[in-house]
């Protein structure tokens, strides 16, 4: 259901409580469990039907935005959009808003995220963004083969597609076949690799890592979730329970590491940069160039599946601690218990 506005602003909640803006209906069933068990109360936006009007101020004590940048893969491309408005909204009435406009900006554009880490003095696969599909062939040319396009807003390996040679590149490009989703806008970049085909992602809450973990695909495989990973590297089935409905066996296996403390401490300057509290910094061992290179900034932290299993702890109910700590110091006050909600669109 919708918040109707109408003469004033809604009081039904006489409070303090939280906004969460989200959108795929099965990656935070873990933190709404968590608040519900803590009876801290919570309305659960949904990004694809959220309304408001422009004619009042935005209420509210604290908006956690946990939108995804996939989203227009589910048909709610509209809601990448619109999410910007919303924080910047909220940002403009002074609720502090956790993940705001500056994180979002960055999880939107693997450009700019680029954009990021060359400011922040870190490797990154080498690139070129581009506005059309036209300009992959003139922009591949002095980059070493295999190379891959991918959408500018992706998510979930959306798009993401590995060219052996520029001939079989400019074939594509001839036929139309590339594509680059939401905005027409995309990356090519030189491919990486480590030895055993594994990637490192790093969490961060509240700016400060929070733990690591491997996740490992097959070859050619670009979705790397976490929440999709739902085997251990020796081979144990994690609990399906924790994984998103909607995750396909992928092959994906995860494992926990402890990141160095020059991981820590540049992964905690890329969050910083990118004023993302909570997240996750992927980067990969590549095998050829033997460097460390960072290539993804998510400011949706899609919590490993079946934390207590693979990390000997649950990340939700670390994230559930720090919530309430930050509505309580939103609110100035001790915050009520009482009934969590779960409402449909109205901000």
């Amino acid at each position: 259901m919708a918040l109707e506005r109408t003469a004033s602003p809604p009081t039904a909640w006489g409070g303090p409580h939280l906004d969460i803006l989200y959108e795929h209906p099965d990656w935070f069933r873990p933190l709404f469990a968590e608040l519900d068990r803590r009876g801290v109360p919570y309305r659960a936006i949904d990004a694809r039907t959220a309304s408001w009007d422009p004619a009042y101020a935005a209420d509210g004590s604290v908006l956690f935005n946990r939108m995804s940048p996939s989203a227009w893969l589910r048909d709610a491309g509209s809601a990448v959009f619109a999410t910007a408005d919303i924080l910047a909204r909220a940002e403009a009435h002074g609720i502090r808003v956790i993940n705001g406009s500056r994180a979002w900006a960055t999880e939107i554009s693997k450009g700019y995220q680029l954009d990021l880490l060359r400011r922040a003095g870190l490797r990154a696969p080498v690139s070129r963004v581009v506005q059309r599909t036209s300009d992959v062939v003139e922009a591949a040319k002095d980059l070493h083969f295999p190379v891959v396009t991918k959408p500018n807003v992706g998510g979930s390996g959306a798009g993401v597609v590995q060219w052996d040679d520029l001939e079989s590149l400019a074939e594509a490009a001839r036929s139309g076949s590339i594509s680059f989703g939401l905005t027409g806008v995309g990356v090519v970049q030189e491919a990486f690799r480590s030895d055993d085909g594994a990637i490192q992602r790093v969490e961060v809450l509240d700016g400060k890592v929070l733990y690591g973990i491997r996740v490992i695909s097959p070859e050619g495989e670009f979705n790397l979730c976490p929440a999709d990973a739902c085997q251990t590297t020796n081979g144990v089935e994690l609990n399906r329970a924790a994984c998103a409905l909607d995750a396909a066996d992928q092959g994906l296996k995860v494992e926990r590491f402890e990141p160095s403390a020059e991981v820590v401490r540049e992964v905690e300057q890329i969050a910083a940069l990118a004023d993302i509290e909570i997240g996750g910094v992927e980067y990969v061992e590549d095998i050829r160039t033997g460097e460390r290179l960072y290539y993804d900034v998510n400011a949706l932290s899609n919590f490993v599946a079946d934390g207590e299993a693979v990390l000997g702890f649950d990340p939700f109910a670390k994230l559930a601690d720090w919530l309430e700590s930050e509505l309580t110091a939103a609110s100035g006050a001790d915050v009520p218990v009482g009934t969590a909600s779960a409402v449909g669109g109205g901000l």
